[in-house]
């Protein structure tokens, strides 16, 4: 339950920084990686670090320990792991060309209506 709560927080705070298209799996039945993939976007790479500082800084305000961030310089594709969540934020054209969406296509998607 406790990876489903930092999933939803993260949710919330990617939506306050205008992400696009959230997605989020439930992963924990086909990889050992996490339990769940939060894959979003924004419409540039400064988007993209922004949404992913404002990630970084509420939850750790929140109490969730980030475990690796790669790739936030660029702003291309940002992976944020927070163990049993790893958040993925993409530069809209990286999104279309990593298609992360169509390599999890087994992957039970979590109704983000029912936060």
């Amino acid at each position: 339950m406790e990876a489903l709560k930092k999933a939803k927080l993260s949710l919330k705070l990617i939506l306050e920084r205008k992400a696009l298209d959230p997605i989020l799996f439930e992963v924990g039945e086909l990889t050992s990686i996490a339990d769940y993939f939060l894959i979003t976007s924004g419409s540039s790479s400064r988007q993209t670090q922004a949404i992913a500082r404002h990630v970084l800084r509420k939850m750790k305000e929140a109490g969730f320990k980030v475990f690796g961030v790669e790739g936030q310089e660029e702003g291309h594709w940002i992976l944020l792991d927070y163990g049993d969540l790893v958040i993925h934020i993409f530069y809209e054209p990286y999104r279309e060309f990593y298609d992360l969406e169509g390599l999890w296509l087994e992957a039970p998607r979590v109704d983000l209506e029912k936060k």
